[in-house]
């Protein structure tokens, strides 16, 4: 069984920062692409940043600039510092990864719980 656990979320104001983490864990042989999504209220889920196994990344236009994702594959973790945050990164951020399970063929696309991010104005 494989699953992925967030930490690192809470209320800031505005202009703070806040660094998130999700741990990979459970039989696995590899991890490949790793990301981090928000969902806001009344919204859809949408992609903030990911990165993938040899560390290429890639940035929602609303976040470049003030997030950065990072990984550290021998630990199954990736990482999102948040800087200046606004107002309207308030939300439920989940991790999602690539997974290949031992004893599974195939990769499948994992999620995460989900941790609440809230910025005050």
């Amino acid at each position: 069984q494989v699953q992925l656990v967030e930490s690192g979320g809470g209320l800031v104001q505005a202009g703070g920062s806040l660094r998130l983490s999700c741990v990979a864990s459970g039989s696995i042989r590899s991890v490949n692409d790793m990301g981090w999504y928000r969902q806001a209220p009344g919204k859809q889920r949408e992609l903030v940043a990911s990165i993938s196994r040899d560390s290429s990344t890639n940035y929602a236009d609303s976040v470049k600039g003030r997030f950065t994702i990072s990984r550290d594959n021998a630990k199954n973790t990736v990482y999102l510092q948040m800087n200046s945050l606004k107002p309207e990164d308030t939300g439920v951020y989940y991790c999602n990864a690539i997974i290949n399970a031992f004893g599974n063929p195939y990769s499948h696309n994992y999620w995460g719980q989900g941790t609440q991010v809230t910025v005050s104005s």
